[in-house]
C-alpha cells in the first residue's frame, strides 16, 4: 500500500514505516501530521487517481526530527566584467516517518 501525497510544493511517495525528508514544517518532533492531499493511491491491486486529489484520503505520520541539508553552492560571474559572487544554501527539512495510509 502506498500513496502519492503533496507537501511544500513537492510530491512524496507514502508507504507505511518508510522515513521522509519534506520541506520544514512548523511540527515540533514527536507529534503527529496528516496530509490530506493525496494525489494517487494503492492497496496493492487497486490504483485510484484524483482529479486533482482523492477526497476521503490520508496520510498520518509521526515527526522524527528537524534538521538541514548538505551545503549548495551558488556561484554567479560575467565574462570580462570582473563580478564573482559565491554564496551557500542549506535547505531546511523535517524527516517525518509514516504510520498509516488511509484511502
Amino acid at each position: 500500500m502506498y500513496a502519492v501525497i503533496k507537501t511544500g510544493g513537492k510530491q512524496f511517495r507514502a508507504e507505511p514505516g518508510k522515513t521522509l525528508r519534506v520541506p520544514s514544517l512548523d511540527i515540533e518532533p514527536g507529534e503527529t501530521v496528516t496530509f490530506d492531499d493525496v494525489l494517487l493511491a494503492s492497496d496493492g491491486d487497486e490504483v485510484k487517481v484524483g482529479a486533482p486529489s482523492i477526497d476521503g484520503a490520508s496520510v498520518t505520520g509521526e515527526v522524527v526530527k528537524h534538521g538541514r541539508d548538505k551545503k549548495v553552492i551558488v556561484f554567479k560571474r560575467k565574462r570580462r566584467k570582473g563580478y564573482r559572487k559565491k554564496q551557500g544554501h542549506r535547505q531546511g527539512f523535517t524527516e517525518i516517518r509514516i504510520d498509516e495510509v488511509k484511502v
